[in-house]
C-alpha cells in the first residue's frame, strides 16, 4: 500500500511540474506584460526599462527555473503586475470561496445523482426511471453559463428568493452550487444507474435476498457498496470539471473565487496571478484524483497496490 501511494505521489509531482512548464511557456508566448501594462504612449526606452526591472529580458529557460525555484523553496509565485501584492496572497484571499463553491457543487452532485441513479435502477423502465433519464439528457445538453443565467432569472429576478451575485453567507452559495452540481450530476447519475443494474443481476445479490436479508440491507451493504467503486472514480475525476466549471460559475454569479481572479488577471495580462491560479487549481485536481485512486483501491480488493 505504501509503495502504491509513493508511486502515485511521484507521478502527481511530475504531472504538476509538466503543467507548470506548459503554463509558463504558453503565457510567455501569448502575452507581453510590457505592452499590456504600460500606456500606449510609452517609449521604447520605457518598455525596455520595464522589462529589465521585471526580469523579462532574460532567456525563457532562466526565467522558468528562477520562478520554479522561488515556488518550490519559498512558495513564492511572484508579485502581481497590477496590484501591489504577491500573487500568493491574492490567491489565499480568494481560495476559501472557490473551495466553498467546489464542495457545495460536489454535495449537490452527490445528492442528485446517487439517489436518482439508485431509484432509477430499482424501478427500471418505470415513470421514475424515465424522468431521471430525461433529467440526465437535459442536464448534459444545457451549457453551464445558460443554466446559471436561467436560475438567476427565475429565483433572483422573478421570484426574488435568492441573491444573484456576491458572497454574503450560505444563502449566496445556493444558486452557484446548484448550477455547478446540476451540470455535473447527469454523468454520475447515469453511471450509478448502470452500475446498480449490473450489480443487482449478480448471484450474490440473489443469495443475500434468499437468506432473508432486508431489501435495504441488500441494496446498501451489498449492491451499492460494489456499484460505488466506479462512481467514486468518476466523482474524483469530475473534480477537475468542478474547478473548470467554477471559473464560469464564478464569472456568472460574481463569486469572488480563484476562477474569477484568473479571468480578471488574463484580461489585464497579470502573468504571476494567472500562473499561480493555474498551478494551484491543477495541484488540487491532481491531489483529489490521487485520493480517489487510493479510496478505490481500498474499496476494491482486486486492485493490487504493488
Amino acid at each position: 500500500m505504501l509503495n502504491y501511494i509513493i508511486r502515485r505521489s511521484l507521478q502527481s509531482v511530475l504531472i504538476c511540474l509538466a503543467i507548470s512548464l506548459v503554463t509558463f511557456f504558453l503565457l510567455f508566448l501569448a502575452t507581453d506584460p510590457a505592452l499590456m501594462l504600460l500606456p500606449p504612449e510609452a517609449t521604447i526606452q520605457e518598455v525596455e526599462a520595464f522589462k529589465e526591472k521585471m526580469g523579462l529580458n532574460d532567456p525563457i529557460a532562466i526565467q522558468y527555473f528562477r520562478w520554479l525555484g522561488r515556488l518550490v523553496f519559498h512558495g513564492d509565485f511572484g508579485n502581481s503586475f497590477v496590484i501591489d501584492k504577491s500573487a500568493s496572497s491574492l490567491l489565499l484571499e480568494r481560495f476559501p470561496a472557490t473551495i466553498e463553491l467546489a464542495i457545495g457543487g460536489l454535495l449537490v452532485t452527490i445528492m442528485i445523482s446517487v439517489p436518482l441513479g439508485i431509484i432509477a435502477a430499482i424501478r427500471r423502465h418505470s415513470l421514475t426511471d424515465n424522468f431521471a433519464t430525461l433529467l440526465a439528457v437535459l442536464g448534459q445538453a444545457m451549457p453551464l453559463f445558460w443554466l446559471g443565467i436561467m436560475l438567476i432569472i427565475i429565483f433572483g429576478v422573478w421570484l426574488r428568493l435568492l441573491p444573484t451575485s456576491g458572497r454574503e453567507g450560505w444563502i449566496s452559495l445556493i444558486l452557484p452550487a446548484i448550477t455547478l452540481g446540476g451540470y455535473l450530476a447527469p454523468m454520475s447519475m447515469r453511471l450509478t444507474r448502470s452500475r446498480m443494474l449490473e450489480v443487482l443481476n449478480q448471484d450474490y445479490i440473489r443469495t443475500a435476498r434468499a437468506k432473508g436479508l432486508k431489501e435495504s440491507v441488500v441494496l446498501v451493504r451489498h449492491a451499492f457498496r460494489n456499484a460505488a467503486i466506479p462512481v467514486v472514480v468518476i466523482i474524483g475525476m469530475q473534480f477537475g470539471a468542478l474547478m473548470g466549471g467554477a471559473v464560469v460559475t464564478e464569472t456568472v454569479f460574481g463569486w469572488p473565487g480563484v476562477g474569477r481572479l484568473a479571468v480578471q488577471a488574463i484580461k489585464t495580462g497579470d502573468i504571476p496571478v494567472v500562473q499561480a491560479a493555474v498551478i494551484i487549481l491543477a495541484f488540487m485536481i491532481v491531489m483529489v484524483n490521487l485520493l480517489a485512486d487510493v479510496i478505490t483501491a481500498f474499496l476494491d480488493p482486486r486492485i493490487k497496490f504493488g
